[in-house]
């Protein structure tokens, strides 16, 4: 239980001793919430019930107030109250609940912050799924980061998460890559054919060739067209799937499922396909219908601005067929819920899809997390093409060039709802205007300070870990009560404050805020250790704080471990 929850459980027994004994004439007994106070000064927590009571109980809000702290039970939470304002209920906490964070983190470690649902949800996080028709852009590189984020805070707050990545290498637009395939390996032999209108027109289409022809040669000229076109199609098909494995296993992002979107289109042991079974429920539920020689989904009946078209009057399926049979796919495997990442300009796309998820029995269980833009600069200056190719920058020249940490933690800086400025230069900068070397250097500072406290000590850090050293230096004993400095007590309550932030970070998904509470810790170490010193201090002092020190490390590195980001030791 969190210190704020601990603290609602307290004002929870006060509302019901008070009505109990009829000093509020209340029929039932509300949970108490809390918030931060607006102003410093004001207290660690503020609780508003006494307004919100006001009217139930026909009373003033500050007299309601009055008595809820006067029905207070006796606890080891609250060193003080103050009624403040119309009514408002100010508490100041007591030294000893942030110092027990302090042995809360050190004991608990990287499962700090843990916490479980009332009821389990195995969630379905299906992000990134780039066509296979050509390299990760910078936009994939966003997904990739905020999906493998989302999914590690997520389970941090317990739920049951498998990443999912959706390979679209069924349709058109993997024969119009076969095509521009051929073209570049038969202008590569010298044959002058020019590249079809629809096309893909990147040089890596051309390396691509140029590799078919160094294996093969010329062979592939003397095939027939229908073959040659599916064996290309084939040979690129693999080669940017292996490119963006590659580039996404680089980036730290662990699938638990690559579902190809062909696999729809094959039948089973009694001959249908998974589309013929999506489309079957679907029917027997009365939502489809024939018009004009189209067969439609009745989408309107759950809120969609139109009917839309499954099967086209020539037969051929729309890409929405796909998407139906995909996610009532999904749905069968056992999932409770759905998770889509998708880029801000399919947000027409969300009613049709919830409304095909409603259809099915299943109103609320597909969820879009819609993501804007990133737009890259260097030195402030907007950048668009690659100094080395000439074209788009890709994510892997980026991550090359920027290095995973920093790509992963710029990317996540921003709610996905927001556009990201990617300066490229900041991002590779060794110092405090690189925000991600700010917090990273914030944790290499304290693995240097527990380094040296060892040295001071006599033991040996020679390649020792710190996890060792701390174990050598036995601050597990430590008196906590002297860490009473006004800078040890904001590092403290920083910490208590992790718990709540990773519960409400997985809610919203909303792994973002990952960064900006990192960036505040980082910040008030560097208070603490410029306000306080800890090697060299007399003894008891020197123990504490070589603990408190330990525990913003194990904060830090776990924060950072939950945005796919390194907490190195040195720097």
């Amino acid at each position: 239980m969190t210190i704020r929850e601990s603290l609602e459980v307290v004002l929870h027994q006060a509302l019901t001793s008070a009505v109990q004994a009829g000093e509020l004439p209340l029929d039932e007994v509300p949970l108490p919430t809390l918030e931060r106070p607006r102003e410093e000064g004001h207290g660690d927590w503020a609780c508003t019930v006494a307004m919100r009571l006001a009217k139930a109980a026909r009373m003033n809000p500050r007299a309601i107030a009055q008595i809820l702290v006067d029905n207070l039970p006796e606890n080891n939470l609250i060193e003080s109250v103050e009624i403040a304002g119309p009514g408002f209920i100010n508490l100041t906490l007591a030294n000893a609940v942030f110092q027990n964070v302090v042995t809360e983190v050190r004991e608990q470690g990287s499962d700090y912050g843990k916490s479980s649902l009332e009821h389990p949800c195995k969630v379905d996080l299906e992000y990134v799924s780039a066509n296979p028709t050509g390299p990760m852009h910078v936009g994939h590189g966003r997904w990739a980061a905020l999906g493998d984020a989302i999914a590690r805070v997520m389970r941090h707050a317990g739920y049951e998460v498998d990443e999912e990545f959706y390979i679209n290498d069924q349709g058109n637009q993997m024969n119009v890559f076969a095509d521009s395939l051929v073209v570049r390996y038969k202008q590569a032999l010298g044959l002058e054919v020019e590249m079809p209108e629809a096309s893909y027109g990147g040089g890596y289409v051309k390396d691509l060739a140029q590799q078919i022809i160094e294996r093969d040669g010329d062979k592939w000229l003397s095939v027939d067209p229908d073959t040659c076109r599916h064996e290309f199609r084939e040979m690129g098909y693999q080669a940017m799937m292996n490119n963006v494995k590659e580039t996404l296993e680089i980036f730290g992002n662990h699938f638990n499922t690559w579902f190809s979107e062909r696999s729809l289109f094959v039948p089973d042991e009694e001959g249908k396909t998974k589309v013929d079974r999506a489309f079957e429920v679907m029917k027997e539920r009365g939502y489809i219908f024939e018009q004009e020689g189209a067969t439609y989904f009745r989408s309107t009946a759950f809120g969609d601005e139109k009917d839309r078209v499954l099967i086209k009057t020539n037969g051929e399926l729309t890409y929405f067929m796909s998407d139906v049979a995909y996610h009532y796919d999904k749905m069968q495997r056992g999932y409770d819920h759905l998770i889509d990442i998708w880029g801000a300009d399919h947000h027409g796309y969300i009613p049709r899809c919830q409304a095909m998820m409603a259809a099915w029995g299943y109103p609320d269980a597909l969820e879009v997390v819609l993501g804007q833009l990133v737009t890259l600069f260097r030195d402030g200056q907007q950048v668009r093409m690659s100094k080395r190719t000439g074209e788009m920058i890709t994510f892997r020249e980026l991550i090359d060039e920027v290095g995973v940490d920093a790509t992963r933690y710029m990317m996540l800086s921003k709610s996905s709802d927001q556009s990201i400025d990617f300066d490229i230069e900041v991002a590779k900068k060794k110092d405090a205007s690189n925000p991600v070397y700010y917090v990273q250097y914030a944790h290499a500072r304290i693995c240097s300070i527990l380094r040296k406290a060892a040295e001071a000590r006599g033991i040996s850090t020679e390649n020792a870990s710190v996890a060792d050293l701390v174990d050598a230096l036995q601050i597990s004993t430590a008196d906590l009560s002297v860490l009473t400095h006004e800078s040890e007590l904001d590092l403290m309550r920083k910490m208590a404050d992790f718990t709540d932030l990773i519960a409400g970070a997985a809610r919203d998904r909303a792994p973002f805020r990952l960064t900006h509470y990192a960036q505040d810790l980082a910040s008030l170490f560097h208070s603490f250790y410029t306000n306080c010193r800890v090697i060299g201090e007399e003894e008891a002092v020197e123990q504490a704080r070589l603990a408190l020190a330990d525990s913003a490390r194990i904060v830090l590195a776990l924060t950072l471990n939950l945005l796919g980001v390194s907490a190195p030791e040195r720097m």
